[in-house]
């Protein structure tokens, strides 16, 4: 609290005897102790700055300090010494040698109490002389301006008090000058601001042309990588078609001597279908029946495996192939053949590094060059051709980097005529019947359009099938009954009157027409739920995709067969495998067949084949080929009608597991006749029929996926073994609490049967 007294001389009068009381009462300062609940507690006196002024005496109550613990303290009040205080005039006696540099370091700490503004600041000399003497208070050191703050702080005895009042903001321009300090802060922040929004501005245009000059050179980049690509595909395409000229020239003499195939068997589907397809990897698996081309002496056989296999699934292989000898003897203490090691399985090693992809096999193997080296230290010097599934881009870049031809067709021709509707071209050129249908759909027009005069033109089916055009083994088919037409009992009147010419060239289509919609949307449905939830799912999926319509044969007794043939590079065409297929609970998914076929006569399946072949031939396709066909009885005149319905280019699953038949069996199957005929044992043995069961393995991790194959003399006994195993399998594999989802409760798991 200040008061201002207006006589000058009483001013000094009092000022002066102030001071005497107040140094008397320093000098007899004591420490006063007292005792309160137990404790011991220090009570000191406050110190009281007093200043004089020209206009009068302000006295302060100010921060409390700690007690002294310097010999020489003093106190700096607004920023001012007091040259006459005791305590100052002792600690410049005491420190008078080198009062010089003191004075810079005090002057320093005045100036910057003076900035803040802060009221009381006690000084402990002895610290101050020390930092002093070792140039730590040096204003020029290089430690930044900071340090020198925290070092001149350092000297004070209410240090935190003093920074505390320091940390306030705004403190600083409370101080000498502050008015003035804000302003040149506030005028340096504008002016900074102003500079670096300039700054900004001059760049834009420069950051402008850099991101110009980077995306014209990534765009150059990109287009100099995409024709070095395009060159190099030309030129692997280049070599695929001279190496096919090649094979065949020489495709009899290569098969009636010494040679090497490299099976890789690598489904080649987009990337849509891949990632949608639930253990893609193990899905190529499913052929590991290949390695049984080892039964011609001639053979070698190197396997791709698109899985990691264990020494379990390796070693199963190998004791199942070196049985040859025992079964050629009847004799299962027969020591093991050789022909175990005519075969080589390699994993590559990019299966490491793209675990969750579903990259095909032959990607996968693009990048592994470990085992692309392996394979062409095993092929040096041989004659090699390779085997791949469903070709793409890079089986040609495999076979290309291993310098062998390969046994397949055309990437681009594949994705041609693999599809619903590029089978029916080729069907439709061949000459073979086929189901009433449409092809080539990708607008609901279309849809509605097509199976509007599909049902008016085919009055006599019941079902029609809708299939998405790249989808495959039974996923993208859906079905819809024509019954629920409101208007189909009056067509059925209608079509009874007027006979089948007059009733096409009625009105009836377009009373069909108007109906169709609300029935495909109340009444149509996918097959597998399990990739197409809904109709309109599957609808989006369609048109996208394009597809076919196609009628279901109108009868209630149907039986489908697939027939595995070679298209050989010099042009012929070659029977496999043929068998009768059995479907799943939809009807439309294949899960197993029984070999060999007996559904139809074997030399009107084999007109049928050969025809098929033949176009396929014309159109450049080679390799191995599965037909799908359909036979039914007419109920109009009750004769046989066969329709072809499905065409897939690749090799099929069907026809590795006829190899792993043949090979257990070492049978032959002449599919010109339909009749399987098995050797009996050379040495004599109770029963001279050979049956039984044996097991394809898929992979080593989930173990979710097996191959099943039961040899009978009869196909009632080749389906009662079959049976058996699948109640056997489903007992081990669940517990009655724990009833999972799984297909060996009914005829649904991938099985192959056969008799002779």
């Amino acid at each position: 609290m200040a008061d201002v007294l207006k006589n000058k001389d009483e001013v000094g009068h009092i000022l002066v005897q102030v001071q005497d009381d107040l140094r008397q009462l320093k000098k007899n300062l004591v420490r006063l102790t007292v005792q309160e609940n137990g404790e011991v507690l220090d009570i000191q006196a406050l110190d009281v700055a007093i200043s004089r002024t020209e206009h009068g005496i302000r006295v302060y109550k100010s921060i409390s300090v700690p007690a002294a613990v310097s010999k020489y303290p003093f106190t700096i009040a607004e920023g001012q010494i007091d040259p006459e205080d005791p305590d100052y005039c002792r600690f410049k006696k005491q420190y008078c040698l080198y009062w010089g540099a003191i004075v810079e370091a005090l002057d320093q700490l005045q100036r910057m109490l003076l900035d803040f503004a802060v009221p009381l600041a006690r000084v402990c000399g002895e610290r101050l002389a020390a930092c002093v003497q070792s140039g730590e208070l040096d204003w020029r050191d290089s430690r930044g301006r900071l340090a020198h703050v925290e070092k001149l702080l350092s000297v004070l005895e209410n240090r935190d008090e003093v920074w505390d009042l320091m940390c306030q903001p705004g403190q600083r321009y409370k101080g000498i000058e502050g008015h003035q300090a804000a302003a040149v802060r506030i005028q340096t922040c504008w002016r900074r601001y102003s500079a670096h929004t300039a700054y900004l501005l001059q760049l834009r245009p420069k950051w402008a042309a850099q991101v110009i000059a980077i995306s014209l050179l990534k765009h150059a980049k990109l287009g100099h990588l995409k024709k070095s690509l395009q060159a190099s595909r030309i030129r692997q395409l280049e070599n695929y078609r001279i190496r096919a000229e090649s094979l065949a020239a020489n495709w009899k003499h290569i098969t009636s001597a010494k040679r090497t195939i490299i099976h890789v068997p690598s489904l080649g589907y987009s990337q849509h279908q891949r990632l949608s397809l639930r253990g893609f990897d193990v899905l190529q698996n499913t052929q590991m029946g290949r390695l049984c081309d080892i039964r011609d002496e001639n053979v070698e056989v190197i396997y791709v495996s698109p899985v990691c296999l264990g020494k379990d699934v390796l070693q199963y292989y190998t004791r199942l192939l070196g049985l040859q000898t025992a079964i050629e003897l009847g004799d299962a203490s027969a020591p093991e053949s050789h022909c175990s090691k005519r075969f080589t399985v390699l994993m590559p090693e990019a299966l490491e590094y793209f675990p969750t992809r579903n990259m095909c096999l032959a990607s996968l193997l693009k990048y592994s060059p470990r085992t692309l080296q392996r394979i062409k230290n095993l092929i040096q010097g041989k004659q090699v051709y390779m085997i791949s599934g469903v070709t793409c881009i890079d089986d040609l870049a495999v076979a290309d980097e291993l310098k062998v031809p390969l046994l397949g067709t055309e990437p681009a021709v594949t994705q041609l005529y693999s599809t619903k509707s590029g089978g029916r071209r080729i069907f439709s050129s061949a000459g073979v019947d086929m189901p009433p249908g449409k092809w080539d759909i990708y607008t609901l027009e279309q849809l509605h359009e097509g199976l509007a005069r599909l049902m008016t033109e085919h009055m006599e089916v019941q079902r029609w099938l809708f299939k998405i055009d790249s989808e495959v083994g039974g996923r993208g088919t859906a079905c819809c009954d024509a019954c629920h037409l409101k208007c189909r009992p009056w067509a059925q009147q209608e079509f009874s009157r007027y006979g089948p010419e007059q009733w096409r060239t009625s009105q009836s289509q377009i009373k069909f027409l108007e109906e169709v919609p609300h029935l495909l949307a109340s009444y149509a449905h996918p097959a597998n739920t399990s990739c197409y939830a809904t109709w309109t799912c599957f609808l989006e999926h369609f048109l996208r995709e394009g597809g076919v319509i196609e009628a279901f044969p109108p009868s209630d007794s149907v039986t489908c067969l697939t027939v595995d043939l070679l298209v050989e590079p010099g042009g012929d065409v070659c029977m496999l495998s043929c068998g009768d297929q059995l479907r799943g609970p939809s009807g439309l998914e294949v899960v197993g067949c029984t070999v060999p076929q007996t559904s139809i006569c074997p030399d009107v399946l084999h007109s049928i084949c050969t025809r098929v072949g033949q176009a396929c031939q014309k159109r450049s396709i080679m390799g191995h080929i599965s037909l799908d066909l359909v036979t039914f009885l007419d109920p109009s005149n009750l004769e046989q009608q066969v329709w072809a319905i499905d065409l897939d280019l690749g090799y099929s699953n069907q026809l590795a597991m006829t190899q792993l038949m043949l090979m257990m069996t070492r049978g032959t199957l002449d599919c010109r006749t339909s009749k399987l005929e098995v050797p009996p044992p050379v040495r004599d043995v109770k029963s001279s029929a050979r049956q039984g069961t044996v097991f394809a393995l898929h992979d080593s991790r989930d173990r979710r996926s097996l191959g099943m194959l039961t040899i009978s003399e009869d196909l009632q006994g080749a389906l009662l073994t079959f049976a058996r195993n699948l109640s056997i399998i489903h007992q081990e594999i669940s517990a009655p609490n724990m009833q999972g989802a799984n297909n060996f409760k009914v005829c649904g798991c991938r099985f192959f049967l056969t008799y002779s």
